[in-house]
């Protein structure tokens, strides 16, 4: 099974996506826990300039063209082949995060952004996506807060450097498409307690795998 979480800044979804891991590894699942960007030994590397705030003269071309490459190399290298064993992966960011914020943050067409998301997976699609749903507002304080604690508001925070339009633009993104695919995405309150979300997120994923 293939599941993602997606999600503006600070909205948890490491936190969720490192609890769900520790449920399953304890279920005796066979567990991949994955990230975009930087999933792949090439995805380091692109991480490294997609979220630095060096790195601010990116085009939106090249921006997009960064995390394909990102994707596409995730999938062929980690994603494809952990799910061919028989386990389960789960991502932090998938191809939904493309779609919002390269699609919606920065006015690119959505539709064509779905065609080139079809080349990087290659058929290689989540069974599961949780969003992680909260004001951008919120979401940007948890996140400034956390990349400061961290020490990493240079080098990861090319994103929480942007204006708050866009960020409501990418949530905004984020809840029409779940709209779109209420099949797959399940929409979760990220302002709870990250029990009461994870409690959630459990029951969702022990009913999908049959899980008592």
């Amino acid at each position: 099974m293939f599941i993602t979480f997606e999600g503006i800044e600070g909205c948890g979804k490491s936190t969720q996506a490192e609890l769900l891991r520790d449920y399953l590894q304890a279920m005796g699942y066979s567990v991949t826990l994955t990230l975009e960007p930087g999933g792949s030994r090439l995805g380091t590397e692109l991480r490294r300039l997609l979220l630095s705030l060096e790195s601010t003269d990116l085009s939106r071309e090249a921006e997009l063209f960064l995390y394909l490459a990102d994707r596409a190399q995730h999938v062929h290298q980690v994603i494809r082949p952990a799910l061919e064993a028989g386990g389960v992966v789960i991502s932090d960011r998938f191809i939904h995060s493309t779609l919002a914020y390269q699609g919606y943050g920065r006015d690119m067409d959505v539709d064509v952004l779905q065609r080139m998301n079809s080349v990087a997976v290659d058929g290689t699609l989540p069974d599961l996506t949780f969003l992680l749903d909260m004001s951008p507002q919120a979401g940007l304080r948890r996140a400034l807060s956390r990349n400061m604690e961290k020490s990493i508001a240079s080098s990861e925070g090319r994103f929480e450097a942007e204006a708050l339009d866009f960020h409501i633009r990418v949530r905004k993104g984020y809840l029409e498409l779940a709209s779109k695919e209420q099949e797959r995405i399940v929409i979760l309150d990220a302002q709870e307690s990250p029990e009461t979300v994870f409690k959630s997120v459990r029951e969702k994923v022990d009913q999908a795998l049959g899980i008592n």
